[in-house]
């Protein structure tokens, strides 16, 4: 399927935006935690060498960053992210720096997921679908 005009190529049409503190932690992070790539073309440095931009891709979708300064203040998000196999990625997301918000378990709206807190403070929630309440 060819991508609108209007739209980035390899970018879907929502693209959420992090704004944090330190962008490099939350790369190492979605790297570590979910694999992510980082698109080389949407990374910019200051002069100074510290990481103003970044997109990366994970699981299909495109997640950019970039870093809080005076003018645009960190702001945490939540992330709902799906995965192939919830815990394998959560055991990822703690050992890339997460913070466990509550441990993998059934939920009732027909998922099995976890929650954990990043390093710069945004909340990931991790699930697989199950199609069982």
């Amino acid at each position: 399927m060819a991508s609108a005009k209007h739209i980035p190529p390899a970018y879907p049409a929502l693209a959420p935006y992090l704004t944090v503190d330190e962008p490099d932690q939350l790369i190492a992070f979605v790297k570590g935690a979910f694999g992510a790539e980082e698109l080389q073309d949407q990374h910019w440095e200051h002069p100074a060498g510290k990481i103003v931009h970044a997109a990366l891709r994970v699981e299909g979708c495109v997640i950019e960053t970039g870093r809080a300064s005076a003018e645009w203040k960190a702001m945490p998000a939540a992330i709902h992210l799906y995965v192939r196999d919830v815990e394998a990625a959560y055991d990822r997301a703690l050992k890339a720096g997460g913070v466990t918000l509550h441990g993998v378990k059934d939920m009732e709206y027909e998922e099995r997921a976890c929650a954990v807190r990043d390093p710069c403070g945004n909340f990931w929630y991790i699930a697989t679908h199950t199609g069982q309440p």
